[in-house]
């Protein structure tokens, strides 16, 4: 996949979105976000989030409990010395985060999301 990059993008979201990197854990404004609407990939602007999926999991980001449904494709990652899920927005291939399997229900899963991968829209 040709990765086209959204020139609007902080060098922050750049990194992360296109190097894989991570935000710091705690200083995204989305985790406290609370409204009804839904979240975006902040290059591409595709849907990848419903709000009511969006759940605290203590972990310091912005964390779903499930996804659109063909939003993302995952690979596995070694970067810190272990498997993890990684998964890229299908659209335009930006990194968001991992998958863990340490979530509420229905669906057992954690997305944990760098919220600077993403744009919140209200519903309105």
């Amino acid at each position: 996949m040709v990765k086209k990059i959204n020139q609007n993008l902080t060098p922050e979201q750049k990194l992360i979105l296109f190097e894989e990197g991570t935000e710091l854990a705690g200083t995204s404004e989305l985790n406290h976000e609370k409204r009804e609407g839904s979240f975006h990939c902040a290059n591409c602007g595709v849907k990848l989030f419903e709000s009511k999926t969006k759940y605290e999991s203590g972990s310091g980001w912005p964390s779903f409990y499930e996804s659109l449904p063909d939003a993302f494709e995952t690979k596995t990652d070694h970067h810190i010395g272990y498997a993890r899920t990684e998964y890229h927005c299908k659209n335009c291939g930006g990194h968001h985060g991992h998958i863990f399997d340490d979530g509420p229900q229905p669906t057992g899963k954690r997305y944990c999301n760098n919220g600077v991968c993403l744009i919140f829209k209200p519903k309105s």
